[in-house]
C-alpha cells in the first residue's frame, strides 16, 4: 500500500496549530492575564491564529522541500517570540517590547535573576519543534515535493487578515478604544494574542520615535498648562522648614509595606522600619504611598521620584530618553539653594544607562561600583550587599559639601531574593515558593543595613540637621506568586487586594516636622513637589505632574502606568470600579460615572506625560526665570578606586 506522504499545506496547518496549543498553554499555565467570562475566554481561543497564519502562509510561495524548512523556521521563530515573552513575563510581569530590546545591555547583570525564571517544565514549548526537526532531517520520505497552488496563498492571505478583525471586533466589543486608550499591556495581549501585539508595538514605537521630530512649542504650552491646574499651594506649617538642610534619600530595592508590623513564626520581619512607622518618633510615615512604575521598574522610579513625571508605557525612559532635556529635583535644588548633588550605588554606572541619565539630570557626582570594594565576600545576587555599600558611603556623604542632596540605592532586596546562610537572619517562612520565602529573608537584611546606616549617621553628625527620605522603589512579589503570598498572609490575592500590595511606603524625616503616621493617598509622582515646599522652594514654576502631600489642596488620586487608579475611596482595575473600603464591585450609576471620569483624567494624564518624554519638550523652555536647562557636557563621572572584581 502507497504511503500517504504529508503536503506542505497540511504541514502548515499543523505548524498553525502546535504554536497556538503552545499559545494556550502560555495563557492558562504562565501568563496571568485576568481572563473572565466567555467572551474573553473565546477572545483568547482565536486571537493566536490570524498572525501566525498570516506569516506562514506567505511562505507556501516557496516549492518543495524549501517551503517545509521556511514553515518550520517561521514556526520556530514564532514559538521562540512566545517562549521568551513567557520567560520575560515570569521576571518583570509583563511583555517584550522594541523599547525593552534597547535594553539588552542589563541582561548580563540580571543573568542570575534571569536563570531563576526557568521552569522545569519548558521543555513543552519545543516539543513540537524537535518532532518536526527529527522528521525533516530523518524522515524525508514522508513530505510531498507536491508545492502549493500560488494562486490559493492570496486566498489564504485573505482569511488571515479576516480572522484579525473579527478578532478585533470581539475584542473591541468588549474593551472599547482598545487600540487607542489603552496602556496595559496584558490587555493587548488577553485581547489580540503576543503575536499581533508585537506588531502593535512595533507600530506605536514608531510614532512615538516621530514625535519628537513633529514636536512643538504648543505642545510644549498645552503641557505647561495643563501641570499649572495641577498646582497644589505648600502647607503654611510645612513649607521651609528644612531650608538648605542636606536632603538624604534611601531607595529600598522591590520593598512593599505588607512587610511593615508583618511577623514570621512570631518574629517581626522588619523591626526597624516597624521602630520608623509609628508616628512617635522622628519620621513621618505615609502608609498609603505607592509605587507608578511600568517596565523600567528600578528607573521608573528614579525617574519619577526626581522628576514628578510618569515612566514610559514601553520600556525605560532611562534607555531611550537618556538623552532629553530635563527639569529635574538636583538641578533645581542646585540652581535655587547651591546644593551640591550625588547619587550611590553599589552597580556599574552604565546600568540602565545612568551614567548619561544622570547628566541630564544635573548629579554632579556619581559614586558607582568603581568606588566600592567588590571583592567576592562583598557581593550577593546582583552586586554590593546593601551593609557594606551603606558601611562604604559614610565617608563619601562627610566629604560633600553642605548642603547636599545624597541618593543612596540598595540592591540586595531584589529578584530572585537570594542571601547567604550567614546573613540569613530569620527563618524561612515555607510556603513552598524560593521567591517569596527569599524575600522575607532578603528584606531582613535590608532592615538590619537601614538600622546600621542610621547608627553610622548619627556618629557623624549627619543624622540630626538633615531630611531624610526612605522609600520603597517597586514591588518586590509579582501576581505570578499570588498562591504563595495567600499562604504567606493567609488570605486570597484578588485584583483589589494585589493593588494593595503595591504600597511601597514613604517615610519623611525633616528637622522641625513632627513625626506622625500620615494616611494620605499619594505616588511617587508626589515627592518632588514634597520636597520643594519643605525646602522652602514654590513648586509652582515648574512642570510638576504630583503635589505636595501635605498640602491642604493635594491630589489624592494615584494613576499607575497601565492606566488603573486608586482614591481613598475607589479602585480602578482592568476596567471595572470598586469600593476601595469594601472591595466591592461599584453598581451605582453617579459613582460609577464620578469613576469614568477619574479614569478619563487619568488617561489625560498620562498621555501629556508621554508626550513629554517622547517630544522631548523640555526643550522648548525658553523664557522660566525659575530654571536653567541643564548642560550635560558640564559633568563627568570618573571612575573611583579599582575594584578587585575587575
Amino acid at each position: 500500500m502507497k504511503q500517504r506522504k504529508i503536503g506542505i499545506f497540511m504541514f502548515l496547518l499543523m505548524t498553525i496549530a502546535t504554536v497556538a496549543i503552545k499559545t494556550y498553554f502560555a495563557y492558562y499555565v504562565d501568563l496571568s492575564l485576568g481572563v473572565k467570562g466567555i467572551v474573553q475566554n473565546l477572545i483568547l481561543l482565536m486571537n493566536p491564529y490570524s498572525l501566525v497564519a498570516f506569516i506562514l502562509s506567505t511562505l507556501l510561495f516557496f516549492k518543495g522541500k524549501k517551503a517545509f524548512w521556511f514553515v518550520f523556521t517561521g514556526g520556530f521563530l514564532l514559538t521562540f517570540l512566545l517562549y521568551a515573552n513567557v520567560v520575560y513575563f515570569r521576571f518583570f510581569s509583563d511583555f517584550i517590547t522594541f523599547s525593552t530590546l534597547n535594553q539588552v545591555s542589563n541582561v548580563e547583570s540580571m543573568s542570575g535573576a534571569l536563570w531563576s525564571s526557568f521552569e522545569w517544565y519548558d521543555f513543552v514549548y519545543f516539543i513540537d519543534t524537535i518532532i518536526y526537526l527529527f522528521l525533516l532531517l530523518f524522515k524525508r520520505d514522508l513530505f510531498s515535493t507536491k508545492s502549493f497552488k500560488k494562486k490559493y496563498v492570496p486566498v489564504l492571505m485573505g482569511v488571515s487578515v479576516a480572522l484579525f478583525f473579527l478578532n478585533l471586533a470581539f475584542a473591541e466589543s468588549d474593551r472599547p478604544e482598545l487600540l487607542t486608550r489603552t496602556f496595559d499591556h496584558k490587555y493587548l495581549v488577553k485581547y489580540l494574542g503576543p503575536f499581533n501585539f508585537t506588531v502593535y508595538d512595533g507600530v506605536k514605537t514608531i510614532q512615538n520615535n516621530q514625535q519628537k521630530a513633529l514636536a512643538s512649542e504648543d505642545d510644549f504650552s498645552k503641557l505647561r498648562s495643563y501641570t499649572k491646574t495641577k498646582y497644589a499651594a505648600p502647607n503654611k506649617a510645612t513649607f521651609g522648614i528644612a531650608k538648605e538642610k542636606n536632603v538624604i534619600k534611601i531607595h529600598l530595592e522591590s520593598f512593599q509595606t505588607f512587610l511593615i508590623n508583618k511577623k514570621i513564626n512570631g518574629e517581626e520581619v522588619t523591626p526597624f522600619l516597624n521602630s520608623l512607622s509609628k508616628g512617635d518618633k522622628d519620621f513621618t510615615y505615609f502608609d498609603n504611598f505607592f509605587h507608578q512604575t511600568g517596565q523600567g521598574k528600578t528607573s521608573d522610579s528614579e525617574l519619577t521620584m526626581d522628576n514628578s513625571i510618569y515612566g514610559l508605557p514601553q520600556g525605560s525612559a532611562f534607555s531611550l530618553k537618556g538623552d532629553n532635556t530635563y527639569q529635574s529635583l538636583p538641578a533645581i535644588l542646585h540652581q535655587q539653594q547651591g546644593y551640591t548633588t550625588s547619587v550611590m550605588h553599589g552597580d556599574y554606572k552604565t546600568f540602565w544607562n545612568r551614567d548619561q541619565v544622570y547628566k541630564h539630570f544635573g548629579v554632579d557626582k556619581f559614586y558607582d561600583a568603581t568606588y566600592y570594594d567588590m571583592s567576592e565576600k562583598n557581593l550577593e545576587n546582583l552586586g554590593l550587599k546593601d551593609k557594606e555599600f551603606f558601611k562604604e558611603s559614610i565617608p563619601y556623604l562627610k566629604a560633600q559639601k553642605e548642603p547636599f542632596y545624597s541618593h543612596l540605592i540598595t540592591l540586595t532586596n531584589h529578584y530572585p531574593f537570594t542571601v547567604s546562610k550567614e546573613d540569613a537572619t530569620i527563618a524561612s517562612p515555607n510556603t513552598g515558593n524560593p521567591t517569596v520565602d527569599g524575600y522575607i529573608q532578603t528584606a531582613r537584611y535590608l532592615d538590619e543595613s537601614l538600622k546600621q546606616l542610621f547608627t553610622d549617621l548619627k556618629k557623624e553628625g549627619l543624622y540630626k540637621d538633615s531630611v531624610i527620605i526612605i522609600y520603597g522603589d517597586h514591588y518586590g512579589i509579582s501576581e505570578n506568586h499570588n498562591k504563595a503570598m495567600a499562604k504567606l498572609l493567609g488570605e486570597e490575592i484578588t485584583p483589589t487586594k494585589f493593588m494593595d500590595l503595591q504600597r511601597t511606603g514613604l517615610w519623611i524625616k525633616a528637622p522641625g516636622l513632627q513625626g506622625s503616621v500620615n494616611h494620605t493617598y499619594g505616588g511617587q509622582v508626589d515627592v518632588v513637589p514634597t520636597i520643594l515646599h519643605l525646602l522652602g522652594i514654590d513648586s509652582k514654576p515648574y512642570v510638576l505632574f504630583g503635589t505636595d502631600l501635605f498640602s491642604k489642596q493635594h491630589n489624592d488620586t494615584i494613576a499607575f502606568r497601565n492606566g488603573d487608579f486608586i482614591t481613598p475611596t475607589i479602585k480602578a482595575i482592568n476596567g471595572a470600579y470598586y469600593n476601595n473600603k469594601t472591595n466591592q464591585m461599584i453598581t451605582d450609576e453617579a459613582t460609577k460615572k464620578k469613576a469614568e471620569a477619574i479614569k478619563r483624567h487619568v488617561e489625560k494624564e498620562l498621555e501629556m506625560s508621554d508626550s513629554l518624554l517622547n517630544g522631548d519638550l523640555f526643550r522648548f523652555e525658553k523664557d522660566s526665570k525659575a530654571f536653567t536647562k541643564v548642560n550635560p557636557s558640564k559633568y563627568e563621572y570618573k571612575n573611583g578606586k579599582v575594584s578587585k572584581s575587575n
